[in-house]
């Protein structure tokens, strides 16, 4: 048994080097109490024969698990909480990598301290380097410490990655926490929840997290199943919230996540699809949206990731959601124009 297991989902990571790299970065690490579960998520490269030579090159820390059907980073990430054995769970993506004293540094605190959640800032990069890219402030001051109501609300108000914090296994197995498979964005779906039972958050004001960010990063594209996966994740996120009974004691900030995963981030993302994006589509988000939170827009957290352009055009789609889609149709026709795409 270790202290920590580190989970590692797996799907295609062998070009470039990226699984190796993410790879040597844990097993790097100035703390040595710790387990790596790579979870081969049905790779078709060759990853599973490098997380293979991994495990016989280092046997006392490295398992693979591995099956036949792609169930997506949720789906890996479960199965690598039931092999974990150790006393903190931590998950990385197979494609980032974190600073040799990230997990010494997380465990101290949370020894320290008591907390059954230790996180850090991340930093986003493009190439191979523990040179600190273009750091992405933590936004964790004010919701450090044993968790109540106002401290809970200013965590969920400054939601960060799931992949940047290290968690006590007992709150996963105790509160049967996990993620959901087979989507994207399975963090959107599952850290609002998660959150729900923090009872005591710590985190280091510094980018040990390196965040990879190339050109099939998930972030970086764009299609209807993708657009489809976060209104699932929003949908799921919502479900479980209500099913666990926090909607009410958490309305509003559950009512501006949900605002941001499902309509927002969805609409504007959908809209940028150059071929076979539907009408029918937005009015479907616009509809759902406004039986579940109608007031959206009154929320004091409204707005928070929008630019003033972004929001002019949610006005119209509340008053007219075919001029919307008619006119930023036009809009991004225009600018790919401009732009030469």
């Amino acid at each position: 048994m270790a202290k920590l297991s580190v989970i590692i989902p797996v799907y295609n990571m062998a070009k470039d080097g990226n699984l190796n790299f993410c790879l040597d970065s844990i097993i790097n690490q100035d703390y040595k109490d710790l387990e790596i579960i790579a979870v081969n998520d049905a790779s078709t490269d060759n990853s599973l024969e490098i997380l293979r030579e991994y495990e016989i090159r280092y046997p006392e820390k490295v398992k693979v698990v591995t099956y036949k059907d792609n169930r997506h980073q949720g789906g890996a990430r479960n199965e690598g909480i039931k092999y974990a054995t150790g006393e903190w769970i931590g998950f990385i993506d197979s494609d980032d990598w974190v600073s040799p004293d990230y997990y010494e540094r997380l465990i101290n605190k949370g020894e320290e301290t008591g907390a059954d959640v230790v996180g850090c800032c991340y930093n986003i990069v493009d190439s191979h380097t523990f040179k600190v890219g273009r750091v992405v402030p933590c936004g964790f001051e004010h919701t450090t410490g044993m968790f109540d109501e106002n401290r809970r609300k200013d965590y969920l108000n400054n939601l960060s990655s799931m992949v940047t914090k290290i968690y006590r296994a007992s709150l996963i197995r105790d509160n049967n926490l996990s993620f959901p498979e087979h989507i994207f964005y399975e963090d959107n779906a599952a850290g609002p929840v998660w959150a729900m039972y923090f009872k005591h958050f710590e985190y280091i004001d510094e980018p040990l997290y390196y965040y990879y960010q190339h050109d099939s990063s998930t972030v970086h594209t764009i299609t209807a199943e993708r657009c489809n996966d976060r209104m699932v994740a929003g949908e799921m996120m919502l479900s479980e919230i209500k099913k666990r009974g926090f909607l009410k004691e958490y309305h509003d900030e559950i009512e501006s996540i949900f605002t941001t995963i499902y309509f927002t981030n969805t609409v504007f993302s959908y809209m940028r699809i150059k071929k076979g994006k539907k009408y029918s589509v937005i009015k479907h988000i616009k509809k759902r949206m406004m039986e579940e939170f109608p007031d959206f827009r009154s929320n004091k957290n409204y707005g928070k990731f929008m630019d003033d352009e972004q929001k002019r055009y949610v006005d119209l789609m509340m008053k007219n959601s075919l001029a919307f889609y008619i006119k930023y149709s036009l809009l991004w026709m225009y600018r790919d124009l401009r732009a030469g795409n």
